[in-house]
């Protein structure tokens, strides 16, 4: 462990603890009997127990002094606490409208009714209300030009609908009001103000409920119901005013925010995301420079990203799936100081524009991911969404997750990505992944390969640019001002709406007014090692973890649970009634035969006390689990011992007697009649006991995350590989993936969840969550050998808060450095309890080469995909993508290859990444949209 310079004597011994064995003896094999030879790595944990209990004359009084260097964040995160959600709108948005064509869509309701609905639900008084304001002419003019400003002042209060038609026809779907341009300053200063209030600290996160919209709004054009581009306008003034290096732009509207775009094309200050319908360039606004290889210029190549929408009908599946394997993998590398979300809704169902399939409860689970980053400095502003029932509940839910309640469960099947989804996906990753190292995880093939006999049935991705929006318009184009809203046949609105009905009456929003129970009892600190006071797993560990929740403040915040063993018939439950037996005899024996029988088994030790403790343990998960299904609180925190996960059904093993987690399941089944149980297990040792008991049984989804080395690594042999998915009616519900390489960190951990945890465990669909939290995987424990902060603890927790309608439990296994644990468990409960927690410090690709780990990692995760797609649909990017290097155009030899399959008008299919520069966009030319009207007959 690295030590501050500063840190005294004392705390530099705290700090190593008797922490350093990770876990039980790595040289016992599983099965075996007899004495064990013991482990350099326990020895060298002894030692420094021994050292740690020799300075602990006052009891944990030197234990609870800060440990900087390595648990600085986590440290730091015991100031922050859940800051206020803010909301900015202004009631006189509702003014602008068009006077000439009654039926548009763009109409005052789709502000009134979102605020309805806000209201409705009791969340604008739960937020603080931000006083709207105009942006000032020095705001705008920061990236619009002084003629686009004069132009659109002139019309203020000008109440001559001709001339306003007339003015308006030169402009693709604009319409102008005598209140457009008081309305549109409205819109951008309200905007501005929201960002500096959370960059000053008054607010965590917030939304602008807000019209006009912006995102298409260019230097010198109104285009697409958009005057001032008030998302890029608050980024502009991030940048200057509060000094901000790396702003995240995600636009989820449906239409291509090309204006957003252009402002940053050459900026890598500004990540700009941008989820679409194109349609190979048939939809509006018709550019190329929306599709995938539209990637920035200059200093900003690699900084934006098109996820170009071929395709109707796209659902939740695929927008999860783009957030899972591109945005959120490139926002952690990215790093981001400040989010800001174009919010449209016209991807919602029911909207004539869009005629996607997005459910409004799909939006808090977009969203939830991103809170936890950019130091939880999240603005949603909202842009389009024209069906103001999907807008109306998709907004709603959106400010709802800001304020902190649960993602509510989805109500309909998940669909899977679609083919089209997976191309445009592919396609992106193919080609950024020269400057994103998050982006590797695709195997890559050669333009021989395409040649060989295997080609046909290999799983090689094709890349190609197919290109359906025919020439641009005349210079001198005139665009239609009236009968220009989408219109849907009658039968689809009904059924539309008729869904949309059901999917309101069946969200689930009530949630728990208590946020977290805690179970914890100090009784279970009498199960000890008699015959060796330096065993790694003693009391210290749950009694320094409760000190710290004290210290944090965190007790008084959370529902104590009163602590019940748990019965002979609920152990039973996964266990054998001969194990259990055992156990309970051991009241009474003599040190000897405690010392004796626990060699009989694999790392473990026995005490008279062991069954009472152990059956409370499991007992104390019970607890939660009846606190968290019957509704009286929305999670758990067990701070438990001894731990569970490695008890196989007839006997103790690696310290574990009864398995908490196993028995836990067992009894939602059973006393709950729960159908879908998901088991996270990230301690660093496989869970070899929870698997054994489920890998038959189809209702409890078991996903480990462990260190293998090959089957080298405790609890050795090969249950823990990769291949291990399970049997009978349980196959495929069991997910290994095995680490074989130590050090393994924050990135790598997060890019499993990304990749595997997240897609399955959506396509699970779990009705509760359960977490094995050992923390031996944790930076500072030697014998785990892999570098997880507790921050990153923290984020992975909020990540499967997002499932079950935040039903999740999460329950101590392993971890043996009581700094590194208490830190860790320490974040996981401010993050249930809605607090702020530091988001983990990756260091981006351009600075270091990819590490022995990183590299091992990407390995692993490409057998698992490859292994588990057959079970799991939602992993459908695990093809090989071409080999690009960057700044070659190795693009067209593959396009060249595929040209001859192409059955499709194709006007410019070599325009691909690394292609002819003069066919991408200049960002520094003010020049037209080039969209073509926005009509739909």
């Amino acid at each position: 462990m690295v030590k501050s310079k500063s840190a005294s004597s004392s705390s530099s011994s705290t700090a190593t603890s008797l922490n350093a064995a990770a876990g039980p003896n790595a040289n016992g094999s599983a099965g075996s009997c007899g004495p064990r030879k013991t482990s350099p790595a326990l020895q060298e944990a002894k030692r420094r127990a021994r050292n740690m209990l020799k300075s602990q004359s006052n009891g944990l009084g030197s234990q609870l002094e800060p440990i900087i260097d390595i648990f600085q964040n986590a440290v730091n995160a015991k100031s922050m606490h859940r800051g206020a959600t803010a909301l900015i709108y202004d009631e006189s948005m509702s003014e602008h409208c068009c006077l000439w064509d009654s039926t548009h869509q763009e109409r005052p309701e789709r502000f009134t009714r979102t605020m309805e609905r806000c209201r409705e639900l009791n969340l604008v008084d739960r937020c603080l209300q931000l006083k709207s304001r105009l942006a000032t002419k020095d705001e705008i003019l920061k990236l619009h030009s002084i003629e686009h400003y004069e132009r659109l002042e002139q019309t203020s209060g000008v109440r001559n609908e001709e001339a306003m038609e007339e003015l308006s026809s030169h402009y693709d779907a604009i319409y102008i009001h005598p209140s457009t341009f008081k309305l549109s300053l409205l819109a951008s200063g309200s905007t501005i103000e929201l960002i500096d209030q959370l960059l000053l600290g008054k607010a965590q996160n917030g939304m602008a409920i807000i019209r006009p919209p912006g995102h298409h709004a260019m230097k010198s054009e109104f285009n697409g119901y958009c005057y001032f581009n008030n998302v890029a306008l608050a980024a502009q003034h991030a940048l200057e005013a509060h000094q901000l290096q790396r702003i995240l732009i995600i636009d989820y509207d449906v239409h291509h925010g090309q204006g957003t775009q252009r402002f940053f094309y050459n900026d890598s200050r500004v990540l700009y995301f941008s989820i679409h319908r194109y349609e190979h360039g048939s939809f509006w606004p018709n550019l190329q420079e929306s599709d995938y290889h539209a990637i920035g210029s200059g200093p900003g190549t690699g900084y934006n990203f098109n996820v170009p929408l071929n395709a109707k009908g796209m659902g939740n599946g695929d927008y999860l799936a783009i957030f899972q394997q591109l945005l959120l993998p490139v926002a952690m590398e990215y790093q981001p100081e400040l989010i800001i979300v174009s919010a449209g809704y016209d991807a919602a169902l029911g909207c004539p524009e869009g005629e996607m399939e997005v459910t409004p409860a799909c939006y808090p689970h977009l969203l939830n991911p991103l809170l936890h980053l950019a130091n939880c400095r999240v603005a949603v502003v909202l842009e389009g969404g024209y069906c103001v029932e999907s807008l109306s509940e998709g907004a709603a839910l959106t400010l709802r997750a800001l304020l902190g309640d649960p993602c509510p469960p989805l109500v309909e099947r998940l669909e899977l990505p679609s083919m089209e989804l997976r191309e445009s996906v592919l396609n992106c990753i193919y080609v950024h992944r020269p400057y994103w190292r998050c982006l590797q995880l695709q195997q890559t093939y050669t333009p021989a390969d395409l040649e060989s006999e295997s080609a046909a049935t290999a799983q090689l991705h094709r890349v190609k640019r197919i290109w359906l929006g025919g020439p641009p318009p005349e210079p001198d184009q005139r665009y239609p001002t009236r009968g220009t809203s989408a219109q849907l046949p009658e039968d689809v609105v009904a059924r539309n709406a008729a869904r949309l009905s059901v999917l309101r009456a069946e969200t689930q929003l009530s949630v728990p007014a208590i946020r977290v129970c805690y179970a914890y009892d100090a009784q279970m600190l009498q199960h000890f090692n008699l015959h060796d006071a330096t065993h790694p797993e003693q009391p210290m560990r749950i009694r320094q973890i409760h000190q710290m929740h004290d210290d944090y403040q965190l007790l008084g915040r959370m529902h104590q649970l009163s602590a019940r063993a748990a019965t002979t018939d609920e152990v039973c439950l996964a266990h054998t009634r001969a194990h259990v037996n055992s156990v309970r005899r051991l009241l009474g024996r003599s040190v000897e035969e405690l010392q004796q029988m626990g060699a009989g088994y694999n790392s473990v030790y026995l005490h008279p006390r062991t069954f009472e403790c152990a059956t409370l343990a499991s007992g104390s998960v019970l607890q939660a689990v009846d606190s968290v299904l019957r509704g009286q609180s929305r999670s758990g925190i067990c701070n438990v011992r001894p731990p569970g996960h490695h008890a196989e059904p007839d006997q103790p093993h690696g310290f574990c007697i009864f398995n908490n987690i196993a028995i836990a399941a067992q009894y939602a089944i059973r006393e709950f009649g729960l159908e879908r149980i998901l088991i996270v297990d990230w301690d660093v040792h496989h869970g070899n006991g929870t698997q054994h008991i489920f890998e038959s049984n189809p209702k409890v989804l078991y996903i480990s995350i462990h260190r293998y080395e090959h089957g080298a690594f405790f609890p050795k042999g090969p249950a823990g590989n990769y291949d291990m998915v399970g049997k009978n009616a349980g196959r495929g519900f069991n997910v290994n993936i095995p680490w074989n390489k130590k050090g393994m960190g924050d990135l790598e951990y997060a890019l499993a969840f990304q990749q595997l945890i997240l897609p399955i465990a959506y396509e699970f669909n779990p009705q509760l969550v359960l977490v094995s939290a050992g923390f031996d995987a944790a930076i500072g424990d030697p014998l785990g050998g892999c570098k997880v902060t507790p921050e990153g603890y923290g984020l992975f927790t909020h990540w499967l808060s997002a499932l079950a309608g935040g039903r999740i439990i999460v329950c101590l296994e392993g971890g043996y450095n009581v700094n590194s644990i208490s830190y860790a468990m320490t974040m996981c409960t401010k993050t249930l309890l809605g607090d702020p927690v530091p988001t983990p410090q990756f260091i981006p690709a351009a600075q270091r080469s990819a590490t022995v780990a990183f590299q091992s990692c990407v390995e692993t995760l490409q057998l698992c995909v490859e292994q588990q797609h057959q079970y799991w649909k939602s992993l459908v990017f695990g093809c090989k993508l071409p080999q690009c290097v960057l700044g070659e155009n190795n693009n067209e030899d593959f396009l060249a290859a595929t040209m001859s399959q192409l059955s499709i008008s194709n006007d410019n299919a070599l325009g691909a990444v690394g292609g002819d520069a003069s066919q991408q966009p200049d960002p520094g030319q003010d020049r037209p949209s080039g969209s073509k009207p926005k009509v739909k007959q």
